[in-house]
């Protein structure tokens, strides 16, 4: 009777500890959520992009370290596709131009350089299909000049084992720049039906 009253008094106590545990993880996630969106919104007005979430993506943890500094990210469920966002001001471009010592020979190829660093943080591989958006596309985003970047990804569980990616870049004169690179396993229809929906939600303001 003693082992059975104990069973009982350990499975109350496990059940009592998951019912603390439970709502406390939610809202630490929760805090997360909210405190990375406050920050994309703070990255998004420093350029004075406008940003609509796209109908059936959900937010997820983006990542922000040294090589990945990225401010917000999104997925698709179940259709095997997320998208990461990365805004940086004129001025940050171009103290990180300074800092990494990279070269630049065209002040309005400075985008392009940070998109190709950015593209080496994932891959060493330079072989990437690059890109100029036509200028009725950058209308759209009341953007002065970008370019896309279709590459290969490395296996790894920082992309969650991706094979593809592709990185749109759009700039605005003196002001600054987005990267939008979008992850899947297939390089289909679908894959740039999707991608059409995640950049389009960012468009910089007159």
């Amino acid at each position: 009777m003693n082992t059975v009253t104990k069973k009982v008094n350990s499975l109350l106590i496990y059940i009592l500890l998951l019912t603390l545990i439970t709502p406390a993880f939610a809202q630490t996630n929760h805090t997360q959520q909210v405190s990375q969106f406050k920050s994309f919104t703070n990255a998004l007005n420093q350029v004075n992009l406008a940003f609509t979430f796209p109908e059936g993506f959900k937010e997820i943890k983006a990542p922000d370290t040294e090589s990945l500094p990225f401010d917000y990210a999104m997925e698709l469920p179940d259709a095997d596709f997320e998208v990461w966002f990365r805004v940086s001001t004129q001025k940050e471009n171009e103290k990180f131009i300074i800092e990494k010592n990279i070269h630049v020979v065209n002040p309005d190829s400075l985008y392009v350089r940070l998109a190709e660093n950015q593209i080496a943080a994932f891959t060493p591989d330079d072989g990437y299909l690059k890109r100029k958006v036509p200028d009725y596309i950058l209308e759209r985003y009341n953007a002065d000049d970008g370019s896309t970047f279709l590459f290969n990804l490395d296996d790894s569980p920082i992309t969650k084992h991706y094979k593809y990616a592709l990185l749109t870049a759009l700039t605005k004169t003196n002001v600054g720049t987005v990267f939008t690179i979008c992850f899947s396993n297939e390089k289909g229809p679908e894959f740039f039906k999707n991608m059409n929906a995640a950049c389009s939600c960012l468009k910089f303001k007159d």
